[in-house]
């Protein structure tokens, strides 16, 4: 079901489907959540962490033994080590950060909520988040869990993809649309 909503691959759904399944065995859903959730950050923000884990050039034990020193540094749990750990020995590390997109959606789905990604200009203050997740609840009529992200060439406004639909208020897509416009395309 996962699959659908968020176009992910069956093989990341897979991987996210074992993750969310140990966790509810082990009552540790919320913790896995969190550190999955830093993971998946912390690959956002480095480009250098982004080419390791889609670099086909590097071994199976250079992109293990990197990977789990990374995690070992960000003192993330055993199961989140022997996650990465598996997909490095599986040279499966490539689809990481999908799986990762893939375990959020299977918790916000445990949880009743209905997942949705929010890019903006700028980091958007939590009064703004608020009234964000309260909107967003309004149109879809569940509650929701936002993931965040900045993208500076927006220049302002927002773009909010909850499922299938995307609504993009964005100032760049505005100027694109009136620079179309302009030209009489």
């Amino acid at each position: 079901m996962a699959s659908n909503s968020t176009g992910q691959s069956d093989l990341a759904l897979r991987y996210a489907t074992a993750m969310f399944e140990l966790a509810l065995e082990r009552d540790q859903l919320d913790q896995l959540a969190r550190e999955l959730a830093d993971l998946r950050d912390l690959m956002a923000e480095s480009a250098d962490l982004a080419r390791l884990v889609k670099s086909p050039v590097l071994s199976r034990t250079e992109q293990g033994a990197a990977m789990a020193a990374i995690v070992n540094r960000a003192g993330m749990s055993d199961l989140v080590q022997n996650l990465v750990g598996l997909m490095a020995q599986n040279r499966r590390l490539y689809a990481l950060e999908s799986s990762l997109i893939a375990f959020q959606t299977l918790v916000a789905e445990h949880r009743g909520e209905v997942s949705a990604e929010v890019t903006s200009a700028t980091e958007l203050k939590p009064a703004h988040l608020d009234a964000v997740k309260q909107a967003l609840r309004e149109i879809v009529g569940r509650d929701v869990a936002l993931e965040t992200t900045v993208d500076p060439s927006l220049i302002g406004g927002l773009i909010v993809k909850v499922g299938s639909r995307m609504i993009d208020s964005s100032l760049r897509t505005k100027l694109q649309n009136l620079e179309l416009a302009m030209k009489g395309i």
